[in-house]
């Protein structure tokens, strides 16, 4: 699914930035959230024991549902820009948040990809005999309740529905004000469609209509939500995992790097650069910081920089960076905040580094452990920088931009997740899955 694998859509604060906790949810607001999660619960088990032909079979009527409904999905969407506008909102972001007919069709057609994916419920991770004569399986199943707490992303409403109707799970959505007009359209598309496969239509729902006030009763829905993906920026992630009493998968902000080594090739180094940085700026897997290697810096950088300048990036640098910069290219000095920044915009923060262990260390202090990336025909600096980068998702000479689900052949992607338990990288089906253990046995007892 092309979803831009983009998890951040606020505006980027230091790693590691944290916000004031969110105001309670009022009685009211809680108990609506909490039924809504009740109608999610219940609706759950037909999708869970649903056959793959039925689900999708369901996906191909919501790809067509939302075909046949373009005109007025776009027409909403408008109404979402041009309060963005107002509001300030930035051209990375606004891309980001914008539909046309050809995304919505790009969306649909994702959505048939995902059917023509394997079904992961019922796939059996690990079986074994017990001496005993105990017959185990480990088997997937679906998780039951996943939440989604996003923001600027409609795109995202429609690939967490797919996700989550493969898998077998029923989703409940928070995608922000921003995106308000458009997602409470394409929910309300995709229930419809459900309704007529003879699904229920609480198997997708939004609770877009309560405000902050309702991610947070959704937070704290533990017992109703058995998942919750938050996706969004530094803040938002940080506060749905320190305030949520539901188990989250912490999708991470995306502070990549990208290390030219001097074994580079410069041709291909400025390629992977470029399109890691510019080929769209307002997502989790474009390039934060550049790092060049001591000996090519002097060649490459004046290369390079003017390269970046030209397409519009502002350059932050540090003594050595600026020093190589080439007459009528401005290179800001950068500091501790550039280094930290997950920018999603068009700026980069360029350093020279002394070798593969100087950068290797620079990405350890400061990388959110999304992607990096190196640019080398030496086999045994790829080798080490595969080694001691410890991200998600560690790239050989391509471009960090290739993190994401579709890009991977997961068909779609509900979030790039940076922790380290239960799912790490881009989250597709087998991510939105649990499993069971099935003991088969003819009448033994435990002695």
């Amino acid at each position: 699914m092309t979803t831009t694998s983009d998890a951040t859509t606020t505006t980027a604060a230091p790693h590691g930035a944290t916000t004031a906790p969110p105001a309670g949810p009022s009685p009211e607001v809680t108990a609506a959230v909490h039924e809504i999660a009740r109608r999610a619960q219940a609706a759950a088990p037909q999708i869970a024991t649903a056959t793959r032909a039925v689900k999708d079979a369901a996906l191909h009527a919501l790809a067509d549902a939302l075909v046949e409904r373009a005109d007025a999905i776009v027409t909403a969407n408008a109404e979402d820009l041009e309060r963005g506008r107002q509001n300030g909102m930035s051209p990375g972001l606004l891309d980001r948040l914008t539909l046309t007919p050809e995304r919505i069709a790009g969306i649909a057609d994702a959505l048939r990809e995902l059917a023509a994916l394997p079904d992961p419920v019922g796939e059996v991770v690990r079986g074994s005999t017990l001496p005993n004569g105990l017959r185990l399986t480990q088997t997937r199943v679906p998780m039951g309740v996943v939440g989604m707490i996003y923001e600027a992303r409609p795109n995202v409403t429609v690939d967490a529905a797919g996700l989550g109707l493969k898998s077998g799970n029923a989703v409940i959505l928070r995608g922000g004000s921003a995106a308000a007009s458009s997602n409470s359209l394409i929910v309300q598309v995709l229930s419809e469609a459900l309704e007529a496969q003879g699904l229920p239509a609480d198997l997708v729902q939004s609770i877009d209509a309560y405000g902050r006030e309702g991610a947070v009763a959704l937070m704290h829905a533990r017992g109703l939500v058995d998942l919750l993906v938050p996706r969004g920026g530094a803040d938002l992630i940080s506060t749905v995992v320190r305030e949520s009493k539901v188990p989250v998968v912490e999708t991470g902000t995306g502070n990549c790097h990208v290390f030219v080594d001097a074994a580079a090739d410069p041709e291909m180094a400025l390629e992977i650069v470029l399109n890691a940085k510019t080929q769209r700026v307002g997502v989790c897997n474009a390039a934060e910081t550049l790092l060049v290697h001591r000996d090519i810096a002097s060649t490459f950088l004046p290369t390079v920089l003017p390269a970046l300048a030209a397409r519009d990036v502002v350059l932050h640098g540090d003594d050595a960076v600026r020093a190589a910069a080439p007459a009528g290219v401005r290179v800001d000095e950068a500091d501790d905040e550039d280094w930290a920044t997950e920018y999603l915009a068009l700026e980069l923060a360029v350093k020279v580094v002394d070798d593969v262990e100087d950068a290797i260390a620079h990405i350890r202090r400061w990388s959110s452990g999304h992607t990096e990336a190196v640019v080398t025909n030496d086999l045994a600096v790829a080798d080490r920088f595969v080694q001691g980068v410890d991200s998600a998702a560690v790239m050989v000479n391509a471009s960090t931009r290739f993190t994401d689900g579709g890009e991977f052949g997961l068909g779609a992607e509900i979030g790039i997740s940076t922790q380290k338990m239960h799912a790490r990288g881009p989250m597709g089906l087998a991510e939105l899955t649990t499993t069971k253990w099935v003991v088969r046995g003819d009448g033994q007892v435990r002695g």
